[in-house]
């Protein structure tokens, strides 16, 4: 169970590194600019004592699956995409993507265990589980922890306000909780009163809502935000089917050894 984990998690949050290279930083770099006040939006450039390759301190990352933190998936992640960038103001460049890089592994690879922990219950109910069921786990598994919170809390970029952190974070883990327990209904419950308590679960947290601001406001230019939370999405549903399909794969090879 945890080779199978540590494995897929490595390759997802290898994957997930190079994507979020590759597709999101230069956004989040942006943002900075926006929060940090270098940059105004409809107003050009009115500062410029460090460029956007320099890192800044801000907990927000695109691909990144996790509850909010201090200052971020939905994250992550966060649903809403949470992400966190431990490198300050005087580190280097490569520090900061040295360290995102093992946020990301770090991260896929606690994913990979639930999954792996998931898979065993599965399987002691005799559920075979194999590459193609491990996909479908872990594009459930990218519903629940990005795609539902995302409807409520959407990935936030460094420059855009939030509700209060506490709040988010509770709807937050409701919501991915809900929506786990309501897919696992779906996917393995029978009659009529299973499908519809999936229904139910699925529904209630957006029934009950999302905290909002009273207002909307944010130094970042609103196409900027929208941008980012499209690649973040998109970035961390590829990544979820891999971890879920190299994990199912890894899975059944183990379990016919």
């Amino acid at each position: 169970m945890v080779t199978s984990a540590v494995f897929a998690g490595l390759a997802a949050g290898l994957l997930a590194a190079l994507l979020h290279f590759a597709f999101v930083q230069n956004l989040i770099l942006l943002g900075e600019e926006y929060e940090t006040g270098a940059m105004v939006h409809f107003g050009g450039l009115i500062a410029h004592d460090h460029d956007a390759t320099e890192p800044m301190t801000h907990d927000h990352d695109a691909a990144e699956p996790a509850a909010p933190d201090a200052e971020a998936p939905a994250g992550a992640e966060a649903g809403h995409e949470h992400h966190h960038h431990a490198a300050d103001e005087d580190g280097s460049p490569l520090q900061r993507n040295a360290l995102t890089v093992l946020f990301f592994v770090v991260t896929y690879a606690s994913y990979g265990l639930i999954l792996a922990a998931g898979f065993g219950l599965a399987d002691s109910f005799g559920k075979t589980i194999g590459l193609r069921e491990g996909l479908l786990w872990g594009i459930a598994g990218f519903v629940a922890f990005q795609l539902a919170p995302a409807m409520g809390l959407e990935p936030e970029l460094p420059g855009t306000m939030a509700a209060d952190l506490a709040a988010r974070q509770l709807w937050w883990w409701g919501t991915a909780l809900a929506t786990l327990a309501g897919l696992a209904l779906i996917g393995y419950g029978k009659g009529v009163p299973a499908y519809g308590a999936a229904i139910l679960l699925l529904a209630l947290p957006h029934i009950i809502g999302a905290p909002e601001l009273e207002g909307y406001s944010g130094v970042a230019p609103p196409e900027l935000a929208a941008a980012f939370a499209a690649r973040g999405l998109g970035v961390g549903l590829l990544v979820w089917a891999t971890l879920g399909a190299l994990t199912g794969h890894l899975w059944s090879r183990s379990a016919t050894v």
